[in-house]
């Protein structure tokens, strides 16, 4: 298991609510620089597809600063709820709600993905974006993705994942291992956020790894669609 401090003796979760609470101030400037603003157009290419089933209570599991709530919002939901471990991300988010007037639609609060207060089979859309990788117990939660959905219900996974093709693999490797740490550093000053993150992008079970791991825990159908030369994933899948 890789975690955000190797010298910490606090369990996953606490370090990477740790993590985002330091970085929280810097996030957003950081997420979308760093990645060129592609991140945008992946949540809307996440969007669309959930289009088609007109999710009408949405839960946005590791919502960070709220961008993917945010964007659900075109599917006109009646409710939806962010939630996240670290309280300094959700502050964030909160304030971006207030701003644009959206406080009856979307709320916020912190949860635990691995045991989360929903009633069984009470939600028709799970969405998530760059946040399962950081849960402690990967398949536990996807558990509770899928308890919590109801029949019919959707889990739209947005995820890094490793490019295979050359030279992309050879480029993407050396900026996500030198230019990408080495700026975050500066800007965020935290030694290890931004180390952690290709850390943990190569640790998690992507692709057809992946997928097998939905399946086990009850998903019958699921879909990968690869993004920018395989550098992130949306995996799409149904109860």
């Amino acid at each position: 298991m890789v975690n955000p401090y190797n010298d910490s003796e606090l369990g996953k979760k606490q370090q990477v609510a740790e993590m985002f609470n330091s970085i929280a101030p810097k996030y957003d400037f950081l997420n979308h620089w760093l990645s060129f603003g592609i991140d945008k157009l992946w949540r809307k290419k996440a969007v669309k597809l959930l289009k088609p089933f007109k999710p009408k209570d949405i839960l946005d599991v590791a919502t960070g600063t709220g961008d993917f709530a945010l964007e659900a919002m075109k599917l006109n939901p009646n409710h939806i709820i962010g939630m996240d471990i670290s309280e300094g991300m959700m502050n964030i988010a909160a304030a971006k709600i207030e701003k644009l007037h959206l406080n009856d639609t979307i709320s916020f609060e912190v949860g635990d993905s691995e045991d989360m207060r929903f009633e069984t089979s009470s939600i028709d859309a799970i969405t998530v974006g760059f946040g399962v990788r950081n849960f402690e117990h990967l398949e536990k939660g996807l558990s509770e993705f899928h308890r919590v959905l109801k029949s019919g219900g959707v889990a739209c996974v947005l995820e890094f994942s490793k490019p295979r093709v050359f030279p992309i693999k050879q480029l993407y490797n050396f900026y996500s291992y030198y230019i990408l740490p080495l700026w975050g550093r500066l800007i965020s000053k935290d030694t290890r956020a931004y180390t952690y993150l290709p850390e943990s992008v190569s640790a998690f079970p992507d692709g057809e790894d992946f997928i097998k791991v939905m399946k086990k825990v009850g998903f019958n159908s699921v879909k990968e669609y690869r993004l920018t030369f395989g550098i992130a994933t949306i995996y799409f899948a149904t109860k």
